[in-house]
């Protein structure tokens, strides 16, 4: 596991990051969402020794990390990194051998990490060539060819289109599975929120809030709830302690000041006819990401 303990960073007056805890758990996906100038990349260089900081730790399991570990380390930057005049092949061949892998064994590595990601007809083509979706996924080899045990990657979804992003995503969640720790930040809030097992949300260099995305949603979900039923549902406007927020015939969207009311309101609802649905509305991430940034 890659933890980070209370790091802080300062450039003269300026607090780039203080205090930054959070934890990057193997097997998961780990969400990192911020605004422009939160902290994202700083923490980003920090965990990679790009950067030093002025007080806290990174660790892995436990241990300070060292240059051998970071060797372990997958990184994409959201700047594009890649020689432009090299064929997509022999670069993604060229950084496996850097890592270690004889020609051979590099060779199939990066053909079928290549084939994986959709790049199987390019393999011959110059990088400067390829569309900027398709040197996204070309970045993202780079990152992935060596196996890393800890991938951190910097808004990997950038320029792609949406098969891309299934395509992607779909191979960083193999990485996950198969047991590495993979941090990836994104400003595309709904493609963090489907895809990721755990969030961090940093602003000004804070963390304003770190966890299972499932613990997050449920600490910040309000007493919201979502009412189908056969019959009309106009009498909620009615009815005491519940504000109606949608509502169309059978269909209505309402706040409930207590658990008390929520349930007289199902109660109710039953009396009027088959309820086919009544559930609480969960928070979007976009909705959590307002909320504790304010």
């Amino acid at each position: 596991m890659l933890q980070l303990t209370a790091i802080s960073k300062r450039y003269g007056d300026l607090a780039a990051l203080d205090d930054v805890s959070f934890e990057v758990r193997p097997g998961r996906l780990t969400g990192f969402v911020g605004g422009n100038g939160a902290g994202k990349t700083t923490t980003m260089r920090i965990m990679l020794g790009v950067l030093s900081h002025d007080a806290g730790s990174v660790t892995l399991d436990g241990a300070e990390v060292t240059a051998a570990d970071r060797r372990r380390f997958g990184y994409m930057p959201e700047e594009r990194g890649l020689y432009p005049k090299m064929k997509v092949l022999e670069h993604i061949v060229y950084l496996a051998r850097l890592h270690g892998f004889s020609k051979s064994d590099a060779q199939a590595r990066a053909g079928a990490l290549l084939e994986e990601l959709g790049l199987g007809e390019r393999l011959g083509d110059n990088v400067e060539t390829l569309s900027l979706g398709n040197q996204q996924r070309a970045q993202i080899a780079a990152a992935l060819v060596h196996d890393p045990q800890v991938l951190i990657l910097d808004e990997p979804f950038s320029g792609l289109d949406p098969l891309a992003v299934d395509v992607v995503a779909g191979v960083l969640q193999q990485r996950a599975e198969a047991g590495a720790s993979v941090l990836f930040s994104s400003h595309q809030l709904d493609v963090v929120e489907r895809l990721c097992d755990d969030l961090v949300i940093i602003a000004g260099g804070r963390i304003r809030a770190a966890g299972a995305r499932d613990d997050l949603r449920a600490q910040h979900a309000t007493r919201r709830f979502e009412l189908v039923s056969a019959g009309d549902a106009g009498w909620l406007r009615d009815e005491a302690g519940i504000q109606v927020l949608d509502f169309d015939g059978g269909y209505a969207v309402f706040d409930a000041d207590s658990d008390a009311s929520a349930q007289r309101v199902l109660r109710r609802a039953v009396e009027h006819g088959d309820v086919a649905r009544f559930a609480p509305q969960h928070p979007t991430l976009a909705q959590i990401f307002k909320e504790v940034i304010q």
